[in-house]
């Protein structure tokens, strides 16, 4: 049988009442979102220079650079809160700790590509990215299927790791000789 979880609760916030507690732990994830605004905005453009860089320095498209370095900074904060999640090994953290991953990357996927579609059809731009697309998409529905099986083992997260570098290979694929461009 499954333990009891605890709520964890600041410190500093043990003593208010819940409403208080409410209020303090709100007005706090207020300021920590306006501070990680913030340096979004102040190193967003140096970090898409340092992947372009790394990228020259190694003679490898932006591109693979990129999709490789950039999801482990930009989720970072996921990445942490997961792991702090699974480290408790219970079943129910295990689910949150797979449903906070899952949920970031639908949401990074999907906000993104919509982004892009309406950037492109704002500017009346070409779009040339239709190998990134099938490729994201592809790994989108896979984990669809994954998310829906009614226990996960090693074996479904070996194959959920290895959709990262399929995700690479199929882009290559797809743009290689003959491919999309």
């Amino acid at each position: 049988e499954e333990e009891e979880e605890e709520e964890d609760i600041p410190d500093e916030f043990a003593a208010l009442t819940p409403e208080q507690q409410q209020r303090a732990i709100k007005l706090r994830a207020f300021r920590m979102m306006g501070v990680g605004t913030v340096l979004v905005l102040l190193f967003s453009d140096p970090m898409v220079d340092v992947l372009s860089n790394i990228g020259d320095r190694l003679g490898i498209p932006a591109f693979y650079v990129a999709f490789v370095l950039a999801p482990l900074a930009s989720n970072a904060s996921e990445l942490i809160a997961a792991y702090n999640y699974s480290l408790k090994k219970t079943s129910k953290t295990i689910t949150i700790a797979f449903s906070t991953l899952q949920g970031a990357a639908v949401m990074n996927n999907t906000f993104g590509l919509g982004i892009f579609l309406f950037i492109v059809y704002l500017k009346k731009i070409s779009w040339e990215f239709s190998a990134e697309t099938i490729s994201i998409l592809v790994i989108q529905l896979a984990m669809f299927f994954v998310s829906h099986l009614k226990k996960q083992r090693l074996l479904d997260g070996v194959f959920v790791i290895m959709l990262y570098p399929f995700s690479l290979l199929l882009v290559a694929l797809l743009e290689g000789p003959g491919g999309l461009k």
